[in-house]
């Protein structure tokens, strides 16, 4: 399985948004400065590596999380993103593929509704087939998501509820570096995200990292409990 190892560290604040967090469970979380994470919980999906173990089961999966904890890790990696009707859902690309017909069809993640996103790959109600899921590899082909132990995709209130309650959770925020995104609708998506967390996240471990600046000012100043990086 894919491993790394991180530095938590505090990310300057901007006067953007009120001081005031309005999540908050009254407890500051510490976290070790340094922590093994599995990526994407048991690995990534290489789909063109001759290491089986990159497609041994479906990354990002609540299979993948619980069979995580096989290794000693601390906490496991994964991307949130928000739907269309405000739904955390766990993903990582901007985009989702499908083939129908020969014909390669492209979704932006952000703009799916729940029931829609749901509706790819592998379907929890026997019996009935969700949208065949491709992928595009680095150098540009299109190659058919295939792994030996398949899962369902899930949302992060079944991640919550259905993974090992003392195995951390490093949230990655994922947004597009291609957009300019208002202030506003990034507040509107990391109040959907925070609420999830403190309606189900107990006692468990908790990181919030993101590779946009913005975002990791804005969740610092929306919430004091958890760390970001």
């Amino acid at each position: 399985m894919a491993l790394k190892v991180v530095h938590v560290s505090d990310i300057p604040s901007l006067d953007i948004v009120p001081e005031s967090p309005c999540f908050s469970n009254g407890v500051e979380f510490k976290v070790p400065k340094f922590g093994v994470i599995g990526h994407r919980g048991h690995g990534m999906n290489a789909l063109q590596s001759i290491d089986r173990r990159m497609r041994a089961i479906k990354e990002n999966s609540i299979m993948s999380f619980n069979a995580a904890p096989n290794f000693p890790i601390d906490f496991i990696e994964f991307d949130v993103q928000v739907t269309n009707d405000d739904c955390p859902v766990i993903f990582n690309d901007d985009f989702i593929l499908s083939q129908e017909n020969g014909i390669v069809i492209e979704k932006r993640i952000t703009e799916l509704y729940l029931s829609e996103f749901l509706a790819y790959g592998p379907q929890r109600e026997g019996g009935k087939d969700g949208k065949v899921l491709v992928r595009k590899t680095k150098d540009g082909k299109i190659v058919q998501w295939e792994v030996e132990q398949d899962d369902p995709l899930c949302t992060l209130e079944e991640a919550f509820l259905k993974v090992e309650p003392s195995l951390g959770f490093n949230i990655e925020l994922k947004f597009d570096d291609h957009i300019l995104y208002d202030q506003d609708y990034l507040v509107h998506v990391l109040k959907a995200i925070l609420k999830v967390v403190f309606d189900h996240a107990k006692n468990r471990p908790i990181i919030f990292s993101t590779f946009q600046p913005d975002v990791a000012s804005l969740v610092k100043k929306l919430q004091s409990t958890y760390p970001v990086s």
